[in-house]
């Protein structure tokens, strides 16, 4: 039976950089957050590349900057509404009372309609 692999042996390493191809440039860059945590992901010097100003911190998932004494601050999630804390954002309860009365009475059959 032929071997699948050929060409190489088991346990054999890379074959270096001639097949792998050059490496290119890494510039590391330091965010921090506002726990304190630093951060330091790896950018490929070129000129296309573009840094970002902010980098989620891996640790706290808090946003991290550049400036660490100045971190930006976490992101304040608003919680769930349901419908009616909608509605009574647009209505006062005076509002409601009028309206509940107006659906009753022609649920009841009173409205002249």
């Amino acid at each position: 039976m032929a071997s699948a692999i050929r060409g190489s042996r088991v346990g054999a390493g890379p074959m270096g950089e001639a097949e792998r191809g050059d490496s290119i440039a890494r510039a590391y860059v330091s965010y921090f957050c506002a726990n304190g945590h630093e951060v330091r992901p790896s950018f490929a010097v070129e000129e296309t590349v573009v840094i970002p100003a902010e980098w989620d911190c891996p640790k706290c998932g808090y946003p991290a900057g550049r400036d660490r004494n100045n971190p930006p601050s976490p992101i304040k999630n608003e919680p769930y509404k349901t419908h009616l804390a909608y509605v009574k954002e647009r209505r006062t309860d005076a509002e409601g009372e009028k309206i509940l009365e107006e659906a009753l009475r022609k649920l009841r059959g009173d409205d002249e309609d």
